[in-house]
């Protein structure tokens, strides 16, 4: 089971994978700001725990696991991103708030999220009457 932190490298590796083609110790270490040093450590684990295989000065690549986990992770942030958009929360705090509970939602709530995602795209005029609701209550 991979811990908070590891998902953050898993979601962080895959998507640089995806947008790159590759994922280096150092734009890991930027993208999630820590030191390179703390990058290696991590990947060594990842690495015996086989979520990736890395060989020292040679690179990265996520194994089948790893890949599939990466995915996972990914879609749940922009899952998280899309509910909270949904209903109503600024811009401004959506990275942040979605940084503080994604690793503390459990896969079933995540699913019951998705499934109200659905609810709210197979009619539109259901977002119009819950943002309606959330302005009357903040006037009230």
């Amino acid at each position: 089971m991979a811990t908070p932190s590891m998902e953050d490298y898993l979601e962080k590796i895959y998507k640089l994978i995806d947008e790159k083609g590759y994922a280096r110790v150092s734009d890991i270490a930027e993208g999630l700001e820590v030191h390179p040093s703390s990058v290696t450590k991590m990947i060594q684990k990842l690495d015996k725990d086989n979520y990736l295989i890395y060989e020292k000065y040679r690179g990265l690549v996520l194994t089948s696991k790893g890949q599939r986990v990466g995915k996972r992770l990914v879609d749940r942030h922009h899952l998280l991103e899309e509910f909270l958009t949904l209903i109503g929360v600024s811009d401004e705090h959506i990275y942040k708030d979605v940084e503080g509970i994604e690793h503390h939602l459990s896969w079933e709530s995540i699913t019951c999220i998705e499934t109200l995602l659905e609810y709210f795209k197979r009619d539109a005029s259901r977002a119009e009457d819950l943002m309606r609701l959330k302005r009357e209550l903040e006037e009230a």
